[in-house]
């Protein structure tokens, strides 16, 4: 078996040059493996398949300041050892900064290495990535607005644009300062090919840059984000970005928006206000919404349930519980029960959801016919307590009981009413980052760069 060796300028080749299909393969594949990871560890869920994905070894080092984090996952197609060094929390700050590096060594499943590729940009593309499970899933993407200027933040854009830029008119950058940062990440969107531009459909996207320098910040800042339909939080900040008010009071609850924070990654880290994500989690206990536009899903969605709890300064502050977070695999299931998305109506404007979306109440169950129907007084079933109930029904299918067609057609009617959430609801989804992503997507770029002869390959490696 070959070994495929890719520097990170090859795997930004690989990426960059993506046609929408492959894009969306990829989207396809890590949804594939999300959902075999969070399904595998429910009752009756996982088909069989395992999915290995430890904890993350750190090691800190006094001496330099670093912090090197070994992560190692593994699952039917694989096993792989990520490997990724940064600054440490406690670096003295006098040093430079230690820019996140690393790599990712696959193997086979008998143990054969497969390909060794830099981790820098197929880290921030898998992150992305993940995001990229919700964000094609949503009704409107006409304006996003991104907090940061480095790679995540970047390829989070990118990525929307590849999937979504028939419909993006408006990218808002906000960022600390006008930085380095600041001016490549717009000599990057302006650099790509105008025949890219024109196939992927935002050749007239408008771009601009928002720093606190501006005489009228506060107000740009509000405009900015009450017009977003997709918001992306791409940096390490240990205090909110901006003030919960903004995006949780009467006027600006009146269109969903889809809010993607993965740039803080450790208890003391955070990028959301904590009133934002108990707002959205309060119709978990039963309670109905503050406007009828703003449907929610009584959850904020997370890559890993355990990985959230532990890491997620957000998470930690607003003291959120398991039944208040939904992983992101779990959502999957809405497709994969029915086999195929069903047709949703939009509103016809894709700035507000539609009168029918807000008479949902999707953690309430009807003694009269089924979930979340007008006038049901609620039974406040959370979202996680949903998937676990129907994941025991699926288990104990065929054992004769009478209630089993009333069982499915309840567990119908809510899944349609969470697809309307993810499609059109106030969705928060936070993001610490799994091996799993690394594997998943690793594996995908070293079968695209060999098809496309880019990198290294040294042939008949042997161990």
């Amino acid at each position: 078996m070959s070994l495929t060796i890719l520097s990170d300028e090859q795997v930004r080749a690989v990426l960059e040059s993506l046609t929408y299909e492959e894009a969306e393969t990829f989207v396809d594949k890590l949804r594939s493996a999300l959902y075999v990871y969070s399904t595998s560890r429910q009752p009756g869920g996982g088909g069989g398949e395992i999915v290995h994905q430890p904890e993350r070894t750190v090691i800190h080092s006094k001496v330099t300041g670093a912090t090197t984090l070994f992560m190692p996952s593994a699952n039917a197609a694989g096993h792989a050892v990520k490997v990724v060094t940064v600054s440490g929390p406690d670096a003295d700050p006098s040093r430079p900064t230690i820019t996140p590096t690393g790599s990712v060594t696959l193997y086979s499943p008998v143990g054969t290495p497969m390909g060794f590729v830099h981790a820098k940009t197929l880290t921030a593309f898998r992150t992305a990535l993940s995001s990229s499970c919700l964000l094609v899933k949503r009704a409107s993407v006409q304006t996003l607005t991104v907090f940061g200027t480095g790679l995540q933040a970047y390829w989070h854009v990118r990525l929307a644009l590849m999937l979504r830029g028939h419909t993006i008119k408006h990218v808002n950058i906000i960022n600390r300062r006008f930085s380095d940062n600041a001016k490549d990440i717009l000599k990057k969107f302006y650099a790509v090919a105008k025949a890219t531009k024109e196939r992927e459909g935002w050749e007239s996207t408008h771009f601009s840059v928002l720093t606190p320098g501006y005489g009228d910040y506060p107000r740009l800042l509000t405009e900015n984000l009450v017009a977003a339909d997709v918001i992306f939080c791409c940096t390490p900040s240990t205090e909110d970005l901006f003030d919960a008010e903004i995006l949780t009071n009467h006027q600006a609850r009146r269109k969903g928006r889809l809010i993607v924070a993965i740039g803080s990654y450790t208890p003391r880290m955070r990028e959301l206000p904590r009133e934002l994500l108990l707002q959205a989690t309060r119709a978990g206990s039963g309670g109905r919404h503050f406007h009828k536009h703003a449907t929610e899903g009584g959850a904020v969605v997370v890559d890993t349930l355990d990985g959230a709890l532990t890491e997620a300064g957000e998470i930690i502050e607003a003291r959120l519980d398991p039944n208040q977070l939904v992983e992101l695999g779990e959502l999957v299931m809405l497709r994969r029960l029915r086999g195929e998305e069903r047709s949703l109506a939009t509103s016809g404007d894709g700035e507000s959801v539609s009168e029918s979306l807000g008479k949902l109440d999707i953690n309430s169950e009807s003694s009269s016919g089924g979930p979340g129907r007008p006038g049901s007084d609620g039974g406040g079933i959370s979202v996680r307590d949903f998937f676990h109930k129907r994941s025991l029904s699926r288990t104990a299918a065929g054992d004769g009981k009478d209630d089993k067609g009333e069982q499915q057609r309840q567990d119908e009617g809510r899944e349609d009413h969470l697809a309307r959430w993810i499609r059109d609801g106030n969705v928060i989804y936070k993001s610490v980052g799994l091996g799993l992503m690394d594997l998943v997507v690793g594996m995908e770029v070293v079968r695209l760069a060999r098809e496309k002869r880019v990198g290294s390959l040294v042939e008949n490696f042997s161990s």
